[in-house]
C-alpha cells in the first residue's frame, strides 16, 4: 500500500515547510558552479558543466553599511546598529495602542540574474512593547515597481506583540508564501528594496528597538533531480549535541500543533547547545519541571508564526538564533560540498529537506512535506552525517544518509536552503567568486 506524502508527525496540510513545494518556475543556465578556496581539498571540479543555481546573499550590518540606506526617523546608535531618536515621527495603531517609529530603506539592489525568489533574515531585540516590520519590493525587466509587500511584523518575545507573517499579497508583480517572496512571473525580478520599520508604544517606554543587521538572499533554481557531486574529501563530524523533538510530542499544541511538529525549534536549539549558547534557565521557568529539553519549548514558543500557525519560519528561526550568536541567515547553497566547506570550518548546517517514500533510506519517518535537520559531519566516503530531530529518541537522532539521496531530497525540494548559524569563533569560509553567504 502506498503511503501519501505526509505522515501522522510531519502530516501534509501541516508540514512545516508545506509552502516551498510548489515554486515559480525557472529557466535553465548552463555554467559551471564555482568551487571556492576549499576547492582543493577534493581535487579538480568535474568535468561536465553543471546547470548553474543562482543564488545571491546581502546583508547591511554594522554602521558603514546600515549608514548607505535611507532613514527616516532611525538613527544608527552608538553599537552600529539601527534605532529609533526620542522624536521619531511616524505613527502606526495595533490592538488598539499607538506606536512611534521610523524607517530604514536599503539601497536598491540590481541582481546579475532575474531572481524568482527572495528570502530576508535579520537581526533584531524589541524591548518591552515594541516591535519591527520587515518589507520588501522589486522591479522587473521592463522597470515596473511592485507594491511593498510585508514579511513579517516581528518581535523578540509574545507578551506585548506576536510575531506573525501576513499572508499571500498577491496583488501585482510578487506574492508571500510565509517567509518566502516570489516572483509572479517566470520571467523573475531585476531588482529589489528592503525596508525595515521600527517601533515602540507611545508613553509606554523609552527603550528602543534596535536593528544590527538586514539580509536578502534572492536565487533563480533550475528544476529536476540532481547529480550527485564528487566530495571534497572533507571526513569530519563536529560534536552537536542530540535533541529529538518526538520528546516532545503533545507539548503545547497551540504552538504549531505542538513537539511532533518541532524539527526546525529542535534543529536551531542542538546548534546553538553546540555554540555554548542557549538562553539561561530563567527563559524556559514557564515549562513545568519534567519537560526534557525545556529550551526546544522556549525556542518553539520564540520562533511560533501566529498567521502561518507553525514554528517553520525560515526567518523566524534564524531571528531567533541571532540574539543569541554573532550571526544567523537563511541561504542556499549550491551542492553538498559546499555544505563541506561549512563543516570544515567547525560550522554545523540547518538544511530544508521533503521527500517521499523510499527516497531517503534510514529515515526516522517514512515521508514528509517539510522536514529541517542538521548536517553535522561527513564520511570519508562523502555521506551526510545529520541529527535527525524526527528520531523516537536522543539515542537515534545522529544518522548518515546517502549522499546522492540527500542531495535529491534538499536541493530540488528546497533549493538547497539552509540556516547558517555561527559564533564569532567561527567566520565563513572563504566564498571566492560565490556570493550565497
Amino acid at each position: 500500500m502506498s503511503e501519501p506524502l505526509g505522515t501522522p508527525d510531519h502530516p501534509a496540510t501541516t508540514g512545516v515547510e508545506r509552502r516551498t513545494l510548489l515554486r515559480a518556475p525557472a529557466a535553465a543556465v548552463a555554467g559551471s558552479v564555482a568551487l571556492g578556496a576549499l576547492g582543493a581539498l577534493g581535487g579538480a571540479a568535474p568535468a561536465s558543466a553543471a546547470v548553474a543555481r543562482q543564488v545571491m546573499y546581502r546583508a547591511w550590518e554594522g554602521p558603514r553599511l546600515l549608514r548607505t540606506g535611507q532613514l527616516d526617523s532611525v538613527v544608527v546608535d552608538a553599537t552600529g546598529a539601527l534605532a529609533m531618536p526620542a522624536n521619531a515621527r511616524l505613527r502606526t495603531t495595533l490592538n488598539g495602542k499607538t506606536y512611534a517609529g521610523g524607517a530604514w530603506y536599503s539601497p536598491w539592489v540590481r541582481e546579475g540574474y532575474a531572481f524568482t525568489e527572495l528570502i530576508p533574515s535579520w537581526a533584531a531585540v524589541t524591548p518591552g512593547d515594541s516591535f519591527i516590520v520587515v518589507e520588501v519590493r522589486g522591479k522587473d525587466a521592463a522597470g515596473r515597481t511592485s507594491s511593498w509587500d510585508v514579511m513579517a511584523r516581528w518581535a523578540t518575545g509574545d507578551s506585548q506583540v506576536r510575531r506573525t507573517s501576513f499572508g499571500a499579497q498577491t496583488d501585482d508583480l510578487a506574492n508571500v508564501a510565509v517567509d518566502t517572496w516570489r516572483s509572479s512571473s517566470a520571467t523573475g525580478l531585476r531588482d529589489f528594496q528592503l525596508r525595515v520599520s521600527l517601533y515602540r508604544k507611545v508613553g509606554a517606554t523609552t527603550a528602543s528597538p534596535t536593528v544590527r543587521s538586514v539580509g536578502a538572499m534572492t536565487s533563480r533554481l533550475p528544476s529536476g533531480s540532481v547529480q550527485p557531486s564528487r566530495p571534497l574529501g572533507i571526513a569530519k563530524t563536529l560534536p552537536v549535541p542530540q535533541f529529538s523533538q518526538m520528546v516532545h510530542s503533545g507539548h503545547y499544541p497551540s504552538y504549531g500543533g505542538g513537539g511532533q511538529a518541532w524539527c526546525s525549534p529542535t534543529s536551531v536549539s542542538m546548534v546553538l547547545h553546540y555554540y555554548r549558547a542557549l538562553p539561561t534557565s530563567s527563559a524556559w521557568s514557564w515549562v513545568p519541571a519534567g519537560h526534557v529539553d525545556p529550551w526546544v519549548d522556549h525556542a518553539a514558543r520564540m520562533t511560533y508564526d501566529t498567521t502561518y500557525g507553525g514554528c517553520g519560519n525560515w526567518s523566524f528561526n534564524t531571528a531567533y538564533a541571532n540574539q543569541r550568536v554573532a550571526s544567523a541567515f537563511v541561504t542556499r547553497l549550491k551542492s553538498l560540498r559546499e555544505a563541506e566547506e561549512f563543516i570544515a570550518y567547525g560550522i554545523p548546517l540547518i538544511a530544508s529537506i521533503s521527500f517521499a517514500r523510499g527516497q531517503l533510506s534510514g529515515s526516522p519517518i517514512g515521508a514528509t512535506n517539510g522536514h529541517l535537520l542538521v548536517i553535522s559531519g561527513f564520511t570519508p566516503e562523502g555521506d551526510v552525517v545529520v541529527n535527525d530531530p524526527a528520531s523516537p529518541n536522543r539515542e537515534g537522532v545522529r544518522r548518515v544518509y546517502q549522499r546522492a539521496q540527500f542531495e535529491n531530497v534538499w536541493l530540488p525540494k528546497s533549493g538547497g536552503l539552509v540556516y547558517v548559524i555561527r559564533d564569532a569563533a567561527h567566520p565563513l569560509p572563504p566564498r571566492g567568486t560565490r556570493r550565497n553567504w
